[in-house]
């Protein structure tokens, strides 16, 4: 996003913008931290492995909203852009994706905008995750105002994957060698496989412990 440092009205308008994603960002990390400690609390649980959060950088933006078709201004980057702030929730097992999903659909002053599953829906090239578009009220001294927020959900092994996906698609502008897209695919298919293993040595374990607390 170009804005002139001597336009003065541009500059506060993407602080104020850019101040809003932020904010949201510091509420629902706060609202996952507390959904996962009542889980450990409830059932001696950890369903989320760790959180991690970003916001675009305004070239990332502006290449997006080239990409749509939009010209280049902030009220377009509100409206169009909808991962302008992302928060990535990582869990151990596929099991418990949609469960977390689920409470955070639930949360009162969250609105799910929509949803796209690409664990019962992979990309082509095998990628899978489950993303929701939220908004997350932030409170100001004027009032409270709805925002966007881009929510993935996948596995260790997903994310493994994609992070080796992502690197191959900057490095070659989205256009790698089929042989990599060929390799990338079945390497998606080793991790489907390696997630349900993990799972289900997962449930094995849980078996025992059953078994202990019988005896």
């Amino acid at each position: 996003m170009t804005i002139k440092s001597g336009n003065t009205d541009q500059v506060d308008q993407w602080k104020s913008t850019m101040f809003l994603y932020s904010s949201a960002l510091k509420s629902i990390n706060t609202k996952i931290e507390i959904l996962n400690n009542e889980f450990i609390q409830l059932y001696n649980y950890n369903p989320i492995e760790h959180v991690t959060s970003r916001l675009k950088t305004p070239q990332s933006i502006v290449k997006k909203l080239q990409r749509k078709g939009k010209e280049v201004n902030i009220d377009n980057m509100v409206d169009y852009v909808n991962d302008i702030a992302g928060i990535r929730i990582i869990c151990s097992f596929m099991s418990d994706i949609y469960p977390i999903a689920d409470m955070i659909a639930k949360q009162a002053d969250i609105t799910v905008l929509y949803v796209k599953d690409y664990i019962k829906d992979p990309k082509a090239n095998g990628y899978k995750s489950y993303h929701m578009v939220v908004t997350v009220p932030v409170y100001l001294t004027n009032g409270k105002i709805d925002t966007k927020i881009e929510i993935q959900i996948r596995t260790i092994a997903m994310d493994f994957w994609a992070s080796l996906e992502h690197k191959i698609a900057y490095k070659f502008e989205g256009h790698a060698p089929e042989n990599l897209e060929a390799e990338l695919k079945a390497c998606a298919d080793m991790v489907h496989m390696l997630d349900a293993k993990m799972y289900s040595l997962n449930q094995a374990i849980s078996e025992f412990d059953g078994e202990d607390t019988e005896e």
